[in-house]
């Protein structure tokens, strides 16, 4: 039988190598996380152990291996329109605010996961167009980006199973928004798909190669963050948005001592900040 225990100095030597890779802190207590993330990799590698596996992981001698384990540990279940307030605000308000601009928008999805939240934001675009016809002439532009190139190919497929389409999606966008994949599956429509771009990004790293943009959605991804991880995250954001650009954090996450370019913009219902 398979070893799945780990030992206090492996977790912690693995939590230095999560942090260093990609920023993630796990703390003190997820030794229960990283079990049921690596033990699957530990037979699909033909490794005698968890243990096994978090040295080769760690001495990196495995590059598959190293990158199956940062994959497994960054991979988070999402939902359609999370939340509900962000998608309400970005079509009441910060859409038609931006709507008289001469050229594309350009809206950033920094952690797409498998890819609910960009999709989500050119369907909140479709419907606003279809309410409003003749916004947005000059064009949306969503690029969405993930540490994950699982995730990344996941994205790009945009085939979804039944729970997965039933977590905080309506019938009607399910109607309006997907079609048959022919493998029991719904797969996004062509009109949604092409509105988005996937590409690989690291949030420790630049994102000068990405451009600047008018939105940026960062939500639900600083959680996993250390303070100057945090504050590095929104400093480089801050630098890729456009004058009067907003960032849309998750509901638990706050700029409070992290940042001073932005300004907090109270909404009914939610906040958003936009850049100073």
């Amino acid at each position: 039988m398979t070893a799945i225990t780990i030992k206090d100095q492996e977790y912690r030597d693995f939590c230095r190598f999560l942090e260093a890779q990609c920023g993630i802190v796990l703390g003190d207590s997820k030794q229960y996380l990283v079990r049921s993330r690596l033990s699957p990799l530990v037979s699909r590698f033909s490794l005698s152990s968890l243990s096994e596996l978090l040295q080769v992981v760690i001495s990196g001698r495995n590059r598959e291996l190293r990158v199956a384990a940062v994959d497994a540990m960054t991979t988070n279940e999402t939902l359609w329109f999370r939340d509900t307030y962000p998608y309400t605000v970005l079509a009441d308000k910060i859409l038609p605010e931006m709507a008289a601009s001469k050229r594309p928008l350009k809206i950033w999805s920094s952690a797409s996961s498998s890819g609910q939240e960009p999709y989500s934001i050119a369907m909140t675009i479709l419907e606003l167009q279809n309410r409003r016809p003749g916004m947005l002439a000059s064009g949306v532009q969503i690029t969405a980006t993930d540490i994950s190139q699982t995730m990344l190919d996941t994205c790009r497929a945009g085939a979804y199973d039944n729970l997965a389409l039933s977590r905080g999606l309506s019938p009607e966008r399910r109607r309006f928004f997907f079609e048959n994949n022919g493998d029991g599956r719904m797969k996004v429509n062509d009109k949604v798909k092409r509105m988005v771009n996937f590409r690989p990004q690291n949030l420790k790293d630049s994102y000068a190669l990405l451009g600047k943009f008018d939105i940026i959605f960062c939500r639900n991804v600083l959680i996993y963050f250390a303070p100057d991880m945090k504050a590095k995250v929104l400093n480089q954001m801050a630098a890729s948005l456009n004058p009067g650009g907003y960032l849309l954090l998750g509901a638990s996450e706050s700029l409070t001592g992290l940042t001073d370019k932005f300004e907090m913009v109270r909404c009914n219902p939610g906040i958003i900040y936009k850049l100073k």
